[in-house]
């Protein structure tokens, strides 16, 4: 029997040059974060409006905000040291967000994650935050922004409320270029559906019921602000920015056909998660799916005693065509009939992004845990 795995916390890299609204996104975060509790990393504590936040006590160089969260100001020398803080289970942590401005380049940064012997963290995508206003600018006094978002997961064109509707266009599209396969998706005011990056961890009963929190409070503030809220939150107008796609099957899943798609995924698809099961290929387990941009990773989980052998997944990203994803997703059930009989040959591709317990601590295992692309390995 498959020992548990040891509960894991996603880590996103918020990448940006100075104006391009990332700590603005990054307020916006915790202000709407839906019970999820939020470690922040940043090298600036006056860049968080932590005064907005009600900050409840301080430790060294961690700030423990009232609404749960914490904020730890590091340099990259220190991150190792912080992360194994802030993934200690009395921290109660569900996601950790690394500002990247003052820390390292945001390559160097995804690099130090995938290396960490941490075995509680998870590599989340790194976010790379643009100013539609100011793109051409930035890019000619910072060349580096190419490189940039040539290794971004996601790219969040910021401030477009500035700029008209062909600028929109044309800057999307150049963006895309840059980017390759990220998921591009437009933003005024650093505001985005916290769902793109994280999982919301609601957690019943531990706010009185009817009454308005301080996190609520704050989001109607912001409501008040904006014109174009109706009352209800930002909600209608964050979903807009991009699609979620469900997919169920009944029927397993083809290790060679699922792996093929997953390597020719589309553009814009920017999360994958859920459970797969591969029939023959292990009936033992079905095989949790973690996939981020680039990084992909499986967890196997022995099947519960009377669960139903489903594949269920959850596809998240920005301009994806849900007809053409399901259509693929069709194609890769296994066929009826007698098993293949290099099923467990079959299976090795998917193995390959599934760390064997017994394997633990082996560094040939963990970097096969990860797809790291070209262009992060050349920088």
């Amino acid at each position: 029997m498959t020992p548990p795995r040891i509960p894991q916390i996603p880590v996103v890299v918020l990448a940006g040059f100075l104006g391009s609204g990332k700590t603005t996104l990054l307020n916006h975060l915790l202000r709407n974060r839906a019970g999820t509790r939020i470690g922040v990393i940043v090298n600036d504590f006056g860049a968080i409006e932590i005064d907005a936040m009600t900050v409840s006590g301080q430790v060294g160089s961690t700030v423990s905000l009232g609404n749960g969260c914490l904020c730890c100001a590091v340099d990259a020398s220190e991150l190792d040291t912080f992360l194994e803080t802030l993934t200690r289970p009395s921290a109660r942590l569900d996601v950790i967000v690394i500002e990247a401005s003052g820390l390292a380049e945001p390559q160097e940064l995804v690099r130090m994650l995938l290396a960490s012997d941490n075995p509680h963290i998870l590599y989340g995508g790194l976010v790379e935050v643009v100013d539609a206003a100011e793109f051409d600018a930035t890019r000619r006094r910072h060349p580096e922004l190419d490189r940039h978002l040539a290794v971004a997961d996601l790219v969040v064109l910021n401030k477009t409320d500035r700029v008209g509707e062909a600028e929109r266009e044309r800057l999307r599209a150049t963006v895309a270029e840059l980017s390759g396969p990220a998921a591009v998706i437009s933003a005024e005011h650093g505001r985005i559906d916290p769902e793109l990056l994280f999982d919301p961890a609601l957690r019943p009963g531990e706010e009185m019921a009817g009454q308005l929190s301080f996190e609520d409070l704050l989001r109607q503030e912001e409501c008040d602000e904006h014109e174009e809220c109706d009352g209800h939150g930002h909600a209608d107008h964050l979903h807009a920015a991009y699609e979620s796609v469900d997919f169920t099957a009944d029927v397993p899943m083809d290790p060679r056909r699922f792996m093929a798609f997953l390597d020719s995924r589309p553009e814009g698809l920017y999360r994958i998660k859920g459970f797969v099961d591969f029939g023959a290929g292990d009936r033992d387990n079905t095989y949790a799916l973690h996939a981020v941009g680039r990084f992909l990773r499986f967890v196997p989980r022995p099947w519960a005693r009377g669960e139903q052998r489903l594949t269920q997944l959850v596809m998240i990203g920005a301009g994806i065509d849900a007809a053409a994803l399901h259509e693929g997703l069709a194609a890769c059930r296994a066929e009826p009939g007698p098993d293949a009989p290099d099923i467990e040959r079959a299976m090795w591709g998917v193995l390959r992004y599934a760390p064997e317990p017994a394997r633990e601590g082996d560094a040939e295992a963990d970097e096969a845990e990860v797809d790291v692309p070209e262009t992060a390995a050349e920088v």
